[in-house]
């Protein structure tokens, strides 16, 4: 698919949503297989902040190794590189499609999502994507970070997901064990000693 036609692309999986419902932990939706992992990143408001402002910049994408280009609404407009060093990421956006990449050179995997969902609360934060024709998925991820009642602040993903194609069901196995990597990637991208830069 020409990323051009991305935006306006329909998710490729029907529980749109799904992983923000209470019942997901016990009912992900049929034929799919569920994740959900949690850690605890820190402590107090300064901690809160910070992951909440990186969360809400794609900053736990861009700390777990993947490249981030947003795409734009207008089909004339410019891809923006969100990848790059910046204090000015935007904020994730309801709607927004994004070409998420790992790897380099011929290696370069490419998985184009669009953003279904943002949560901004005094004491929870985060976002969902779902994935688009193209990703090696069929489902969706979401990004949560919490502030919570002891001062203590928690990093939870949420996924469903099942191959996207006979292809990739082939690979399963392996595709399964990038996404353990991959989780246990996001839930340590924003732990550690925060920067004043960041």
């Amino acid at each position: 698919m020409d990323a051009r036609t991305y935006p306006n692309a329909p998710v490729t999986y029907g529980a749109v949503g799904a992983t923000r419902g209470h019942t997901f932990t016990v009912l992900p939706p049929a034929g799919f297989r569920r994740v959900q992992r949690s850690a605890r990143i820190g402590h107090g408001e300064d901690r809160w902040a910070f992951a909440r402002e990186q969360v809400l910049t794609w900053g736990v994408k861009r700390r777990s190794g993947f490249g981030v280009t947003l795409l734009p609404r207008d089909p004339h407009g410019e891809n923006r590189d969100l990848s790059v060093d910046s204090s000015a990421h935007p904020h994730v956006r309801a709607g927004d499609t994004i070409v998420l990449s790992i790897g380099s050179g011929r290696f370069t995997a490419h998985e184009p999502v669009r953003v279904v969902y943002v949560v901004d609360d005094p004491k929870v934060a985060g976002f969902a994507y779902g994935t688009l024709e193209g990703h090696p998925l069929r489902g969706e991820e979401s990004f949560m970070v919490e502030l919570r009642d002891d001062n203590s602040v928690w990093m939870t993903v949420r996924s469903f997901s099942r191959p996207a194609s006979f292809k990739w069901m082939l690979v399963a196995p392996a595709l399964r064990i990038f996404q353990y990597i991959v989780v246990t990637r996001y839930l340590r991208a924003l732990s550690g000693a925060i920067r004043s830069s960041e």
